[in-house]
This record gives structure tokens, C-alpha cells and sequence, in this order.
């Protein structure tokens, strides 16, 4: 302690000069500077540079495209090459032109595969694409009518029907005008490959196929069956008693709704696919039991030149009164012939629609194509023309024939 301690006032204390000293070091700011401007360039670069791939590290090789390409691309722009915008867009191969991308009908191209372990080459000589079965099936314009959904039918002009327009032949024996005739629709068709397919290589030409609206490749299915002499027709599904615990599907026909709502719903159904002869129920228990619903789909299927069948599943149906109201041709399903799936029911649900047909010259049956189903009703059909019973599409069972 020293003397100017012991003799200063107490509480007082010399106040001393603070040096001034910088918050962070020398080379601490450097840093920061170095920073800021690496920020910077980095910011500018992006506001101004033209680089679309964002600074993405890319090569560039020259290619030769091949001469067919080049008329392809050539052929499809929109508009000619200018120097300096690069090349011209190729939007697929165009329409009926043969070439490597898109190969004339029946014509073959060479593929190369190559073994990824040995590397060893394999030429394969590969068929080129069949005539596209659709213009074995084709669907005409003058029967298709627009809607806020896609083309519907509509009657033609001149007063074609789609349901006479799309009609087969029935092929009666010669001499035998007045055999039994048996219609078969096979429902259920369109949504699970394995059965469609399975249908269309075992069951004949005769049988009537009905297509749900809802598969994804419902549209060539349908030109398949078509191509192969199947009747095709549109399966509407309509509201059941125990709805929505049962549900037919989207776009389902409801007693809820007001019969503008219904017909839209049915236009929907009917742009799902085309070059059907007309439209069954699925389901609809409900639906058919009320005149006030029923009553205006019906006109609009007369309306639109179509056929309309009964699935005969419910006894409370009006179809067959409303459809005599509207002129709307008609027809109902007098057996259900699967109504238990097995072999020996079915076989004897045949016969009993044998005993119709023979009965009243003409009976419909109806089925769902369940293996079974299909695997019995294609051995029943070999046999049927040797018991003098002829096999008829749909239209055969519901359409006057015309005279002469």
C-alpha cells in the first residue's frame, strides 16, 4: 500500500485512460472479408449467369443420328432449325411412315442382345407389328355422338342404329329356320385379365361378352372381341337394396339422385368404350324397382339406337314394362347360369335354358366369367348344334329381322 493510499478520500478512486482495443483480431477480419466477397460472386453468378443445369458438371460429344430420325424430326417441327437453339424436337414417329422407330406392318427388325457376363452378341430377327386390331373392329364416327365425358353413341343420320350397325349374323342351319335359339352373355369381362383373356381364347363367337366400364385396357379388349365375332355389351351398374354396403362400383346409377345426375352418370359409362349393341344391368335391384329412376335411362338407351337385357336378377324389376313404353329393344335373362359356381349347377342351369329355347324358340341366359363358368359353357357350346339348338348373339334374341 502506499502513502497516496493511505492519504486519499475514501470512496474516490484516480480514474485511469482505457486503451482502445479492436472486438475481433487482425486476421479474424481478413477472414470475414474473404468471405463476404466469395458470398458475393457467388450470388452475382447466380442472378446473371445463363446456366440452366445449375452449374452441373456435363460433357459434350458429337452423335450421327440416323438418316430416318433426322426426316422424322425434320418431318414433325413445328418450325426450322435456326442456328444458335438447337435442335429440333422429335415428337415420335410419324403416322404411317415405315421406319427403324416405327416399322411397317408385318415387316421384321433386328435386334441386337448382348450377354452383360461374356459380352457376346446375339442377332434376333423380330416380327413387326400386326395390323392393328381395331380396323378389324372398327368403331364409326357417324354413330358417335359428344358428351362433357368423351363420344357416346348416338343414332346415325340416316337412321342406323349402333345396335344394328354392330350386330353379327346369327349362322342358322340351312333348312332349320325354326331351331331353338340360345342367346349367352358372359358378364364380368374387362377387369381381371387372366378371366378376359382365358374367355376370349375358349368361348365362341356367338356368345354375347358384357365389359365392366372400369379396366384399364377395357378399350382393346373390347376391339379383341370384337375382332374375334363377339356381340360386346356395356355392363351399367346400378344401385342394389343393401347400397353402399354393396357397391357397384364409380358413377354407380342411385335412386338419391335426380335423373339429370343419373343420365350424366350414364353418359359416363357409356365413353368408356365403344362399339357395344347395348347396355345390362349389374346389380340395380333397387334402381330397376323405381319407375321414376328407371324411366328416363331407359329412354335415353332407346334413344341413343341400343339394346337394353335384364340380368333377371331381380323379380321386381319394371325394365321389361318401361322399355315396351319407350320402343327400347329388350331382352331378359330367363337362368342365371351360374348362380352356384360349380360344375354340375351350371350344367344343369344348361339345361334348363335348353328347355326354354325349346319351349319358346328363344331363350337368354347369363353368367359371369369364372373359370368354371367359362371352361363348361365352351364344352356345352361344342355339343349344342348336335341337339339342334343354334347359338345366337344377343341381337339375334331381341332385333326383328329385317324383311328381304
Amino acid at each position: 500500500m502506499t502513502a497516496d493510499d493511505l492519504s486519499a478520500p475514501l470512496g474516490q478512486k484516480a480514474s485511469k485512460k482505457k486503451r482502445f482495443v479492436l472486438p475481433i483480431a487482425a486476421p479474424e477480419a481478413m477472414m470475414g472479408g474473404v468471405g463476404l466477397f466469395v458470398v458475393a460472386v457467388f450470388v452475382g453468378w447466380a442472378l446473371f449467369a445463363n446456366d440452366p443445369f445449375g452449374g452441373e458438371p456435363m460433357v459434350v460429344v458429337p452423335t450421327a443420328t440416323s438418316s430416318a430420325n433426322s426426316d422424322a424430326q425434320a418431318a414433325r417441327s413445328d418450325a426450322p432449325s435456326v442456328a444458335g437453339q438447337g435442335p429440333n424436337r422429335y415428337d415420335g414417329p410419324i403416322p404411317g411412315k415405315a421406319t427403324p422407330l416405327n416399322p411397317a406392318p408385318g415387316a421384321q427388325t433386328t435386334v441386337t442382345i448382348i450377354d452383360g457376363t461374356s459380352g457376346k452378341r446375339q442377332e434376333v430377327e423380330v416380327p413387326g407389328p400386326q395390323q392393328d386390331i381395331r380396323q378389324s373392329a372398327t368403331v364409326e364416327s357417324r354413330l358417335l355422338d359428344t358428351s362433357r365425358h368423351g363420344a357416346i353413341p348416338k343414332i346415325g343420320a340416316d337412321g342406323v342404329r349402333p345396335a344394328e350397325a354392330y350386330a353379327r349374323a346369327a349362322n342358322l342351319p340351312a333348312g332349320k329356320p325354326d331351331s331353338p335359339r340360345i342367346a349367352i352373355v358372359i358378364g364380368g369381362l374387362g377387369i381381371g385379365a387372366t378371366n378376359t383373356t382365358a374367355a376370349l381364347a375358349k368361348l365362341p363367337g356367338a356368345i354375347t361378352l358384357a365389359f365392366s366400364p372400369y379396366g384399364a385396357g377395357v378399350e382393346r379388349q373390347v376391339a379383341r372381341a370384337r375382332a374375334d365375332g363377339h356381340e360386346v355389351l356395356l355392363q351399367a351398374p346400378m344401385e342394389p337394396f343393401d347400397y353402399p354396403d354393396n357397391d357397384p362400383g364409380p358413377q354407380t346409377l342411385l335412386t338419391s339422385l335426380l335423373p339429370d345426375q343419373n343420365l350424366d352418370r350414364l353418359h359416363w359409362l357409356m365413353s368408356r368404350f365403344q362399339g357395344y349393341v347395348g347396355v345390362v344391368s349389374l346389380m340395380g335391384a333397387r334402381f330397376t324397382a323405381s319407375e321414376r329412376m328407371l324411366t328416363p335411362v331407359l329412354y335415353e338407351i332407346a334413344k341413343r339406337g341400343l339394346i337394353y337385357l335384364d340380368d333377371g336378377a331381380s323379380p321386381r324389376s319394371l325394365a321389361s314394362q318401361i322399355a315396351g313404353a319407350s320402343g327400347l329393344p329388350f331382352a331378359k335373362a330367363e337362368v342365371v347360369l351360374d348362380a352356384v359356381p360349380t360344375p354340375a349347377h351350371i350344367d344343369q342351369a344348361l339345361a334348363r335354358l335348353e328347355a326354354i329355347a325349346r319351349e319358346r324358340g328363344v331363350a337368354v341366359g347369363i353368367a359371369t366369367a369364372l373359370p368354371a363358368t367359362v371352361d363348361r359353357i365352351a364344352q356345352w357350346a361344342k355339343a349344342a348344334e348336335s341337339r339342334g339348338l343354334v347359338l345366337v348373339p344377343i341381337t339375334a334374341a331381341v332385333l326383328k329381322p329385317k324383311a328381304g
